[in-house]
Protein backbone atom coordinates (compact mmCIF):
# COMPACT_ATOMS: atom_id res chain seq x y z
CA UNK A 1 0.00 0.00 0.00
CA UNK A 2 1.29 3.13 -1.01
CA UNK A 3 0.88 5.96 1.38
CA UNK A 4 0.71 9.77 0.64
CA UNK A 5 2.04 12.44 2.37
CA UNK A 6 -0.70 14.49 4.08
CA UNK A 7 1.21 17.94 3.43
CA UNK A 8 1.29 18.80 -0.27
CA UNK A 9 4.54 20.85 -0.98
CA UNK A 10 6.63 19.41 1.23
CA UNK A 11 9.49 17.07 1.61
CA UNK A 12 10.54 14.62 4.40
CA UNK A 13 13.80 14.53 6.39
CA UNK A 14 15.45 12.45 8.14
CA UNK A 15 18.41 13.36 10.43
CA UNK A 16 21.42 11.28 11.31
CA UNK A 17 19.49 11.47 14.46
CA UNK A 18 16.47 9.49 13.46
CA UNK A 19 14.41 12.79 13.61
CA UNK A 20 11.96 12.93 10.63
CA UNK A 21 10.96 16.63 9.62
CA UNK A 22 8.58 18.12 7.30
CA UNK A 23 10.38 20.78 5.21
CA UNK A 24 8.07 23.29 2.83
CA UNK A 25 9.45 23.03 -0.54
CA UNK A 26 7.84 26.57 -1.19
CA UNK A 27 7.57 30.03 1.17
CA UNK A 28 10.03 30.13 4.16
CA UNK A 29 12.38 27.47 3.92
CA UNK A 30 13.23 27.87 8.05
CA UNK A 31 9.88 26.44 9.00
CA UNK A 32 10.55 22.71 9.80
CA UNK A 33 7.75 20.85 11.57
CA UNK A 34 9.31 17.98 13.29
CA UNK A 35 6.63 14.60 12.85
CA UNK A 36 8.54 12.11 14.08
CA UNK A 37 11.27 9.99 15.62
CA UNK A 38 12.83 6.58 14.24
CA UNK A 39 14.03 4.65 17.42
CA UNK A 40 17.73 3.88 16.54
CA UNK A 41 18.90 0.49 18.30
CA UNK A 42 22.00 -1.99 17.98
CA UNK A 43 20.84 -5.40 19.81
CA UNK A 44 23.60 -7.85 20.68
CA UNK A 45 23.80 -10.99 18.42
CA UNK A 46 22.95 -13.03 20.74
CA UNK A 47 19.20 -11.35 21.42
CA UNK A 48 18.40 -11.91 17.84
CA UNK A 49 16.57 -15.14 16.03
CA UNK A 50 15.45 -15.95 12.67
CA UNK A 51 12.26 -15.70 11.68
CA UNK A 52 10.97 -18.02 8.87
CA UNK A 53 10.66 -15.51 6.70
CA UNK A 54 14.48 -14.81 6.38
CA UNK A 55 14.09 -11.41 8.85
CA UNK A 56 15.81 -11.28 11.96
CA UNK A 57 13.56 -10.55 15.27
CA UNK A 58 14.40 -9.96 19.06
CA UNK A 59 13.88 -13.16 21.03
CA UNK A 60 10.71 -12.70 23.55
CA UNK A 61 11.21 -11.26 26.21
CA UNK A 62 13.84 -9.36 25.48
CA UNK A 63 13.80 -5.47 24.70
CA UNK A 64 15.47 -3.29 22.24
CA UNK A 65 16.53 0.00 24.21
CA UNK A 66 16.90 3.22 22.45
CA UNK A 67 20.55 4.16 22.21
CA UNK A 68 20.37 7.63 20.76
CA UNK A 69 23.07 8.11 18.45
CA UNK A 70 25.83 6.38 20.06
CA UNK A 71 26.70 4.19 17.55
CA UNK A 72 23.92 4.51 15.66
CA UNK A 73 23.07 6.74 12.64
CA UNK A 74 20.66 7.12 9.89
CA UNK A 75 21.47 8.54 6.42
CA UNK A 76 18.86 10.36 4.15
CA UNK A 77 18.75 9.74 0.57
CA UNK A 78 20.58 6.56 0.37
CA UNK A 79 19.48 3.12 -0.59
CA UNK A 80 21.35 0.06 1.44
CA UNK A 81 23.27 -1.76 -0.86
CA UNK A 82 23.93 -6.17 -1.01
CA UNK A 83 26.89 -7.10 0.58
CA UNK A 84 27.01 -10.20 -2.28
CA UNK A 85 28.18 -9.85 -5.43
CA UNK A 86 25.71 -11.20 -8.16
CA UNK A 87 28.48 -11.92 -10.82
CA UNK A 88 30.45 -14.23 -8.87
CA UNK A 89 27.19 -15.97 -6.81
CA UNK A 90 26.07 -16.82 -10.62
CA UNK A 91 29.13 -18.68 -11.51
CA UNK A 92 29.46 -20.25 -8.44
CA UNK A 93 25.37 -20.84 -8.94
CA UNK A 94 26.11 -22.53 -12.30
CA UNK A 95 29.46 -24.29 -11.08
CA UNK A 96 27.35 -26.01 -8.04
CA UNK A 97 24.68 -26.96 -10.96
CA UNK A 98 27.41 -28.77 -13.05
CA UNK A 99 29.17 -30.40 -10.77
CA UNK A 100 25.49 -31.91 -9.35
CA UNK A 101 25.03 -32.77 -12.72
CA UNK A 102 28.33 -34.39 -13.04
CA UNK A 103 27.29 -36.39 -9.66
CA UNK A 104 24.22 -37.21 -11.07
CA UNK A 105 25.61 -38.97 -13.84
CA UNK A 106 28.37 -40.93 -12.07
CA UNK A 107 25.64 -42.77 -9.93
CA UNK A 108 23.36 -43.56 -12.70
CA UNK A 109 26.73 -44.98 -14.60
CA UNK A 110 27.33 -46.70 -11.52
CA UNK A 111 23.75 -48.03 -11.47
CA UNK A 112 23.47 -49.43 -14.98
CA UNK A 113 27.12 -51.11 -14.37
CA UNK A 114 25.56 -52.65 -11.18
CA UNK A 115 22.42 -53.92 -13.21
CA UNK A 116 24.80 -55.31 -16.15
CA UNK A 117 26.77 -56.70 -14.06
CA UNK A 118 24.04 -58.59 -11.68
CA UNK A 119 22.35 -59.82 -15.07
CA UNK A 120 25.85 -61.71 -16.53
CA UNK A 121 25.92 -63.24 -12.87
CA UNK A 122 22.68 -64.54 -12.87
CA UNK A 123 23.00 -65.73 -16.41
CA UNK A 124 25.72 -68.26 -15.43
Amino acid sequence: MRMRWPWPDTEVAIAPDGTVSAVPRFGTPNTVSVVGRIKLVNPPEHALARGDDGLFRLQPGMAAEDIGTANVTVVSGFLEGSNVDMAAEMVSMISVARQFEMQMKVISTADENDRAATKLLSLT
